[in-house]
């Protein structure tokens, strides 16, 4: 079963969206299997956006994200990582669909409320980086036999 690393980010925790985030992911099916609410520290930051070390909004996106605590999630199920990222929307609020969490709520795309692994790749090493492998949690749902063929 495929995962994803999910986190809800500073703007989406002080705006009290973090139900609404859960709730999405659940109604789609996806299973929780890792949650924690945490301050980012400047080295976890910077690892988790080392991709853009060398772009002039670096620090900008650092200082952001250990501003205020966050809420990391790992959801588990078929195709979780696309399917995430349609839940998710487009990075610019602006240009998301409506029915999208950046569309619903989403204002501009320095505060885009929500982080989503966007590869298979990614999510396993971003997982790694957010979560103790004794913090996840596999189970089975009543609901995984009315879900899965």
């Amino acid at each position: 079963m495929e995962r994803t690393f999910i986190m809800i980010k500073p703007d989406g925790v002080q705006r009290n969206l973090v139900g609404e985030v859960i709730q999405r992911f659940e109604k789609k099916g996806f299973k929780l299997a890792g949650l924690k609410m945490l301050n980012v520290s400047q080295e976890l930051a910077e690892k988790h956006y080392e991709i853009h070390k060398d772009k002039p909004f670096f620090g900008g996106l650092v200082k952001f994200i250990t501003s205020s605590p966050v809420v990391g999630m790992v959801w588990e199920g078929e195709g979780v990582v696309a399917s995430s990222r349609l839940i998710i929307g487009a990075t610019n609020p602006q240009t998301a669909n409506p029915g999208t969490i950046r569309g619903d709520y989403g204002i501009t795309i320095g505060r885009n409320l929500i982080h989503g692994s966007d590869a298979v790749e990614n999510a396993e090493k971003e997982i790694a980086l957010w979560f103790e492998k004794e913090e996840l949690v596999s189970w089975e749902a009543a609901m995984d036999s009315w879900l899965y063929e």
